[in-house]
């Protein structure tokens, strides 16, 4: 048998540090859902689905980005100091070979899917601050230009081989770099600054939601998206090291020990006020503290994890107290949690790195204040400021382009919002019917659809109880039945089945039976 041998890269037999990062980069990417759950249990249900559907959108979006030219903007080995160039451009040179500064211990490839999955991740996380008012279409066209101008650039300052941020001490020499600048292990500022700050611009170009609600539909899903968000962070942080090695266990425990410490802070610090231990203050907690210690994971002692973790869950407690008394409506804390959350990890990893945990795969550092390295704290500040100004502005000139052409307004309309994203943006809804026992009294917060022949009761749930939903839906309903949709490509159904009539007398939906003839 005759076999051809590669002479232009170096073959990979196998490795256990490219299997360590292959796993981590899935573990990664099931944060996604992870997060598409957290984000759909803390809306109304008539926004669930939509929700989930916005982070799976962007995670689709950000991978064809990222494999066309976002990876080589990012990660350049040949760019100046500002940004990367495109000679990585659709992965073509990418292979068994590393990059030496970046990522010694594994394959280019391995590490590239790796990073893949942060950016995807992270554009999603921007529509925590703006859940149940943006429409789909202009929300997609900005995730892909947002990667490009903003992820993909603060990233390349903070990780690339001649990045500004990562080459602080030595600016004037752009040939050369020192790898002397600000410290950040997993994205404290490409990932959580950057979301955090550019949902805030998304946010205040939206304004305030119409419909306002304290209650979450489904805690369950909350509770269940933070335990997948907490299982993912071992990776996203541990495979942050480059390699299966002790600077990656070291990670990984710093992690746990920064979430356990925030769930525990928030929970216990909103029990002085209420009284209650509250699932959704426990899940608050524990993403605060795994924003915190992100940029530390891999520059920190364990005992350094609990501060972080606590005092960052803290902060970010009074934070979110303190948005609703200036009336800014950060829906679901992605700027109160991530960028604010991210800022401060990201000047505590400047106190508390030590020269000792970095020397566990042999990295020399600097280590930081506690070692008297007095000027790191200055670097740390320094470039959570640039990442967060250029985030925030950024930000707010693609939203104001996107908004100006007529047909990509970013807000939907108020009785689209009322109807919610389910309905109005997919045709379809993640939670549909109530069914109940004859004899069983209605329901609160439903509306009821009709009655079959054996006396059972169906209703839908919640979100029509707003009059204005409710009016919306009953037009919408009638709009389809008459073939007069709004949607184009849509059908009017043949009455071959089972359908809702609209009762103008009674004010509510009576089933219609049609009997299909017989074929």
């Amino acid at each position: 048998m005759n076999s051809t041998v590669n002479l232009t890269m170096p073959a990979d037999a196998g490795s256990p540090s490219t299997g360590f990062i292959t796993w981590g980069a899935a573990l990664v990417f099931f944060m996604t859902p992870g997060l598409a759950l957290f984000y759909s249990g803390l809306s109304k249900q008539n926004n669930a689905l939509s929700l989930m559907m916005m982070c799976m959108l962007a995670m689709a979006i950000v991978t064809v980005q990222f494999f066309l030219f976002g990876f080589s903007l990012a990660f350049s080995e040949t760019g100046g100091y500002f940004i990367g160039d495109f000679k990585m451009g659709a992965i073509s040179t990418l292979g068994a070979h590393s990059f030496p500064y970046t990522s010694p211990q594994i394959p280019s490839i391995a590490f590239m899917v790796y990073q893949m999955q942060f950016a995807t991740i992270t554009a999603a996380l921007i529509f925590g601050s703006v859940p149940e008012r943006t429409r789909f279409v202009p929300a997609m066209i900005f995730v892909f230009f947002w990667t490009t101008f903003v992820y993909d650039f603060v990233a390349y300052w903070s990780w690339a081989d001649h990045g500004w941020i990562r080459n602080f001490a030595c600016l004037g020499n752009v040939s050369a770099p020192c790898f002397t600048g600000a410290y950040d292990f997993a994205g404290g500022g490409p990932v959580h600054i950057a979301s955090g700050f550019s949902g805030l611009a998304y946010c205040l170009m939206l304004g305030k939601r119409k419909h306002i609600h304290v209650e979450h539909h489904s805690l369950v899903n909350v509770m269940l998206g933070t335990g997948i968000l907490w299982f993912g962070w071992f990776a996203f942080n541990g495979g942050s090291a480059g390699a299966s090695n002790t600077r990656a266990a070291m990670a990984s425990t710093v992690t746990t020990i920064a979430a356990a410490t925030g769930a525990l802070s928030w929970i216990w610090f909103d029990f002085i006020w209420t009284r209650k231990l509250s699932a959704l203050s426990f899940c608050s907690g524990a993403v605060a503290g795994l924003v915190g210690i992100t940029p530390a994971s891999g520059f920190v002692a364990p005992w350094a994890a609990i501060v972080i973790g606590s005092f960052t869950a803290i902060s970010c407690n009074l934070w979110c107290r303190c948005k609703k008394r200036i009336g800014l409506d950060d829906s679901f804390d992605a700027f109160s949690v991530h960028g604010f959350g991210g800022f401060i990890g990201n000047v505590l990893t400047g106190i508390f790195a030590q020269k000792w945990v970095g020397l566990l795969d042999g990295t020399a550092i600097d280590g930081g204040w506690l070692e008297h390295n007095w000027i790191q704290v200055a670097y740390q500040l320094g470039s959570s400021i640039a990442i967060a100004a250029w985030s925030f502005g950024i930000s707010v000139i693609i939203l104001y382009l996107i908004n100006r052409v007529p047909c990509l307004r970013l807000r939907q309309t108020e009785e689209d919002e009322a109807l919610g994203g389910d309905f109005v943006e997919m045709g379809e809804v993640g939670y549909m019917l109530l069914i109940s026992e004859p004899e069983a009294e209605p329901t609160q917060n439903t509306v009821p659809l009709g009655v079959l022949p054996n006396g059972t009761q169906i209703s839908i749930s919640d979100g029509m109880s707003n009059p204005m939903a409710y009016e919306g839906l009953r037009k919408k309903s009638l709009d389809f039945r008459n073939g007069n949709s709004p949607y184009p490509g849509h059908k009017p159904q043949k009455k071959e089945s089972e359908m809702s009539t609209f009762s103008e007398t009674r004010g509510d939906f009576l089933p219609t039976v049609y009997k299909t003839p017989p074929v």
